[in-house]
């Protein structure tokens, strides 16, 4: 069973109390310690890139748009690794390329932090709001557009990555399959 943060905010409040009654035994001290930080390295192990959480985001993702797939656009996303993913996206339109990011997702602070950098310019981190198996939701409430990126893998294997508004908008949804070797 491993403990959740409310169950360590929960023993933090029963030392504090038991410190002030003067009632801590020292062995009981260490066992909850050592409990606290095992649920501590579940806990990170489940939001850490590099346990794998969003392994699934890993690989070369391409898609296409427009009459005779005239827009092509690809993510190319390493596996986890020190804490990291890194990738690069590139847009190209008519034969010529007509965009490109650096992306990345680190840990940081006990969480993910997804960064953007289109074309290139200064980063945009956006914060890991929502992971699940195979989802991935990171907002920025302070950034013009998109104040959210969610990234989702289908049932059939596709890949979806969806920017837009936390909330009302129309969000842009890029429809991406694994590219084949």
């Amino acid at each position: 069973m491993a403990l959740t943060g409310r169950d360590l905010v929960r023993w933090q409040n029963l030392h504090e109390r038991r410190s002030r009654s003067g009632v801590s035994h020292p062995a009981v001290l260490v066992a909850a310690l050592g409990a606290a930080f095992a649920g501590w390295v579940a806990w990170r192990a489940q939001v850490s890139p590099a346990a794998g959480s969003n392994a699934w985001l890993a690989g070369a993702w391409v898609g296409s748009r427009g009459e005779g797939a005239a827009t092509t656009f690809e993510e190319r996303w390493s596996p986890p690794l020190g804490g990291s993913m890194l990738a690069v996206s590139r847009t190209v339109s008519r034969g010529k390329m007509v965009g490109f990011e650096f992306l990345r997702v680190v840990e940081r602070d006990g969480g993910l932090v997804y960064i953007a950098q289109p074309g290139g310019k200064t980063p945009t981190e956006f914060v890991l709001s929502e992971l699940g198996p195979t989802r991935a939701v990171f907002e920025n409430p302070r950034h013009d557009y998109p104040k959210r990126i969610v990234y989702e893998l289908s049932a059939d294997g596709g890949l979806s990555a969806t920017i837009g508004f936390t909330k009302g908008g129309t969000p842009r949804r890029f429809e991406f399959t694994r590219e084949s070797k």
